[in-house]
């Protein structure tokens, strides 16, 4: 089983930057992916960043939701077990709960999810 701890989120203006942690505990399967995603106010949940770890880096490589493209970044850090975003250029349509996401991939079996309990982010003038 994994657990995820999420920190990092708050209140900007717009064009400001925040960067969010997410540090998982237990073990993860090597073939997974770590990432973010957002649920805005009557919105459904969307993929922000996703970043491969183990042997999903040979088959994939990181996603950007199209919103984000050219603003967030995604790394990790395997060592610490944690994955971060780097959000630049904050925009008033980022204002969202940001949930991290760990996703196992095993052959022959449904993808298992794990989710962090959500970080605010409000973006407002």
């Amino acid at each position: 089983q994994v657990q995820l701890v999420e920190s990092g989120g708050g209140s900007v203006q717009p064009g400001g930057s925040l960067r969010l942690s997410c540090a998982a505990s237990g073990s993860i399967f090597s073939i997974n992916t770590m990432g973010w995603y957002r649920q805005a106010p009557g919105k459904q949940r969307e993929v922000v960043a996703t970043i491969p770890g183990g042997t999903a880096t040979n088959y994939v490589d990181s996603v950007y939701g199209d919103s984000v493209k050219g603003r967030f970044t995604i790394s990790r850090d395997n060592a610490k077990n944690t994955v971060y975003l780097q959000m630049n250029n904050l925009q008033l349509g980022d204002t969202a709960v940001y949930y991290c996401n760990v996703a196992e991939f095993r052959i022959g079996a449904v993808r298992r999810d794990y989710w962090g309990q959500g970080t605010q982010v409000t973006v407002s003038s």
